[in-house]
């Protein structure tokens, strides 16, 4: 027998209308703050990261799936979705278009790492991208729209903010990261070794017991911050105080990918066990310029969906509503069969969630499957029920019995 791949899992049928919620959640969302839909290819071209998401990173490094197609060309699986959203901004001239350019995604990322809840070698984000806005304001439109979904879903994760400021400032505080790890350099992991002399900001990032010891001490950003980031940063605290937007700020958070310029957050849930990320996000104003095109400031977020669906399963699991069939018509005869097949197709027409017996089982199992997939009305068909021209129509759940004209039951449910 074949198996699945590890690291990766099947959405069955009992579980996949919570999937179609959260996306239609999020879709409804992302309409009502204006982002419009954008797809890109489940996979790019290797450079496109190596530049994007920056050599000295965990993903890069360790996690892509990268592989020579055959033309000899290096190709890579998305392992996130904001440089291949950043690729096609630049390569179908959204900038010369209406400013800002507000976007939504929702698609499977790969990464090879250790399978863990929630966060799987092939996952799904939903992400937002807004390009052309430098403001405050548009990282508050990003994090309110993030805020707002989980909103949806009766969550309270804990929005934590930070600034890991420009190139400017970042040079100095840079420079005082070396000084305080070259202290600590034998205690450090290999790969924060080469991280300090390659990226010094990624040392906060590392997971490794002994480095996130040694990182609490660190010198903090926000002390090292140039007037312009930070300025940027305290109007940006003013306007989530306006919106009603608790936070807390989190002078460790530098998110694991290079591009991040300004403002990062995360929000975070202690519901999963450990606390978890569900949410990160920030400002990569240099991404395009980085990527060979226009020098477009951009601010955006990527949230985990199979993260989320745990957070909601262990939160508030009765928001899931299940789709289940208004009504069943059972048959007892072949002549009932060809009314109750057409009757069918005229209610799945009109939007009606209907379903009649094509297995052949006998009238009694056939009231039992309706009851097995909790269909809310049964009708019963026969050659009398046809002759006559009234049937019964069971509750399912109150078990009432009524009678109904046959010449009335897409009226019925129409209705």
């Amino acid at each position: 027998m074949i198996t699945i791949p590890k690291g990766t899992k099947d959405v069955l049928p009992s579980q996949s209308y919570k999937w179609r919620f959260i996306e239609n959640q999020a879709k409804s969302v992302a309409d009502a703050f204006c982002y419009k839909e954008i797809r890109t290819p489940v996979f790019e071209h290797t450079e496109l990261f190596l530049r994007g998401v920056g050599d000295t990173t965990d993903v890069v490094n360790k996690e892509m799936y990268t592989f020579e197609d055959k033309g000899g060309r290096s190709i890579t699986l998305k392992p996130e979705g904001t440089a291949g959203v950043a690729r096609s901004f630049i390569e179908n001239n959204l900038h010369a278009g209406i400013l800002p350019v507000k976007m939504f995604y929702i698609t499977p990322v790969f990464r090879y790492e250790r399978p863990q809840a929630g966060r799987l070698r092939e996952h799904h984000q939903f992400g937002a991208e807004l390009y052309g806005a430098k403001t405050p304001e548009a990282d508050a439109d990003i994090i309110s729209l993030a805020k707002t979904l989980f909103d949806r879903f009766n969550l309270k994760p804990v929005l934590e903010i930070n600034s890991i400021g420009c190139p400017v400032c970042r040079k100095e505080y840079n420079n005082a990261l070396k000084n305080y790890y070259d202290k600590h350099k034998d205690k450090i992991c290999k790969t924060c070794k080469e991280r300090l002399e390659k990226n010094p900001l990624r040392l906060l990032d590392c997971k490794e017991e002994i480095c996130s010891e040694i990182a609490k001490n660190a010198p903090k950003i926000l002390d090292y911050l140039c007037e312009d980031c930070r300025e940027h940063h305290e109007k940006l605290k003013l306007i989530l105080k306006n919106l009603n937007i608790d936070f807390v700020e989190n002078p460790m958070i530098v998110r694991g990918l290079d591009y991040y310029f300004r403002t990062v957050f995360e929000f975070v849930s202690d519901k999963l066990g450990a606390k978890s990320t569900v949410c990160g996000g920030g400002r990569y104003n240099g991404l395009t310029k980085q990527l060979g095109g226009e020098d477009v400031p951009a601010v955006g977020f990527g949230m985990g969906i199979e993260r989320l669906l745990l957070l909601i399963e262990n939160s508030n699991p009765d928001i899931f509503n299940e789709i289940f069939p208004t009504v069943f018509i059972s048959v007892a005869t072949d002549k009932a069969k060809e009314f109750a097949l057409k009757t069918v197709y005229e209610l799945r027409s009109i939007g009606i969630i209907a379903e009649t017996d094509i297995m052949g089982r006998s009238l009694k199992a056939q009231m039992k499957y309706a009851d097995k997939i909790k269909a809310r009305y049964c009708v019963v068909l026969g050659d009398e029920e046809l002759k006559t021209g009234l049937c019964k129509m069971k509750n399912m759940k109150s078990s009432d019995i009524n009678e109904i004209k046959i010449s009335d039951i897409i009226k019925f449910f129409a209705e």
